[in-house]
């Protein structure tokens, strides 16, 4: 599903069952991140597969990329593997207005 920055933002704040998964690259998340997000890169094919299925199932997830295309299409395979609250950030990290972590 996909949730404009501030409907991501809010349902974010009101959810004790949420993850932020950054699907962007090791190097792009080390630019810097969107706090207590973890990075499993989509560009990784089956081993992106591999760690989207050892993810607990009934978590929600927030989810967000450079531009929100990769996270887009991270949410339709996270949905096909059976975790049905994927939540796209349209305009991803790039139109993000919040906070971020710069390691």
């Amino acid at each position: 599903m996909n949730l404009s920055q501030e409907d991501w933002v809010n349902q974010l704040a009101a959810d004790e069952n949420a993850v932020i998964l950054d699907v962007r690259t090791e190097d792009e998340f080390n630019d810097g991140y969107i706090e207590n997000a973890v990075n499993i890169d989509i560009n990784k094919g089956q081993g992106f597969i591999y760690e989207i299925e050892e993810l607990d199932k009934n978590k929600n997830y927030y989810v967000y990329c450079r531009s929100g295309a990769r996270s887009a299409k991270a949410c339709q395979i996270m949905n096909e593997l059976g975790i049905n609250n994927a939540y796209n950030l349209l305009g991803g990290i790039l139109d993000w207005e919040g906070d971020t972590v710069n390691p």
